[in-house]
């Protein structure tokens, strides 16, 4: 495996880890991780690349080894830490980056807020949510104030690795033994009586009060000037179970963006970047490489 340095560099209150992999000086491919994620879910996909990159990977707020948000999570202040690492690990200079999942979502929507700020973009399975409807608004407040009151426990306890390993296969089970004991440690943490629990703020699990606006979405996308590539997992259903399956939403979606290329990762699931990391690395780097 590729070596990876983590770094450890102040966004704006918080103390945030970043992962990186390569030579400083090596143009810089910026990976965001998803929903329960880690910056270390990429290390398969550096293996994986031929080219020379300085793969810069952060934990989100309140994922990995990065610190919790004390006022629980927005989504805007993921589009802000964005600002600052970009800032920070390619000042001056638009940068390549891949989002997966949520991290992609974040990426489409700061590619059309800060358009300058980002040269090529690669949405893996990060292509927006369902849409929402105004009258959702009331019950969406009410689970929320619920979950807040109640102040839930928290994840999940494992006895050990393997265990944590086992969870992990179970939620993928495309996932190889060898790579799910490589996550393990860098997915969960151990607490004070020695069981190991989700590297994540339980508070991640709370249902956003706020709508997903896809006027707003498509209003940001539209402003975006990065070429795009738009990368599918091999089971495009699961994708669609949480974004919708209307054809013409679809097309609405991919005209807000200037795709230049869409494909789909064979025998993938929506975890593509463990399920076929050389398949997903040709990808990007025949992207990249593109006039």
């Amino acid at each position: 495996m590729k070596p990876s340095t983590s770094h450890f560099v102040p966004v704006r209150g918080l103390r945030y880890h970043v992962r990186t992999w390569g030579r400083p000086d090596a143009p810089v491919l910026v990976a965001l991780h998803g929903w329960m994620d880690v910056s270390a879910s990429f290390q398969f996909l550096v293996d994986a690349l031929q080219g020379d990159w300085h793969v810069v990977a952060p934990d989100w707020r309140g994922f990995g080894l990065t610190d919790w948000a004390a006022d629980g999570y927005w989504f805007a202040d993921y589009l802000a830490d964005l600002d600052v690492l970009l800032d920070h690990w390619s000042p001056g200079r638009p940068a390549n980056v891949l989002g997966h999942s949520m991290g992609g979502n974040v990426l489409g929507l700061y590619a059309g807020i800060r358009p300058e700020r980002i040269g090529r973009m690669m949405l893996a399975e990060g292509f927006g949510l369902k849409p929402t409807r105004p009258e959702q608004a009331p019950d969406r407040y009410a689970k929320w104030l619920d979950q807040v009151r109640r102040d839930e426990a928290g994840f999940r306890a494992y006895a050990s690795l393997a265990e944590v390993a086992a969870r992990l296969r179970k939620n993928n089970p495309r996932l190889s033994e060898d790579k799910a004991r490589f996550l393990a440690p860098h997915w969960s943490m151990t607490r004070a009586d020695g069981s190991l629990v989700p590297a994540a703020d339980p508070r991640h699990r709370h249902t956003n009060p706020v709508l997903y606006r896809q006027e707003e979405v498509l209003a940001c996308w539209s402003r975006a000037t990065a070429p795009a590539l738009w990368i599918w997992g091999g089971d495009p259903d699961w994708m669609k179970q949480f974004a919708g399956d209307d054809a013409d939403d679809w097309a609405r979606r991919r005209s807000a963006f200037r795709i230049r290329r869409e494909c789909t990762i064979p025998e993938s699931g929506h975890m593509l970047h463990h399920d076929q990391p050389e398949a997903l690395a040709r990808e990007i780097e025949a992207f990249l490489a593109s006039a």
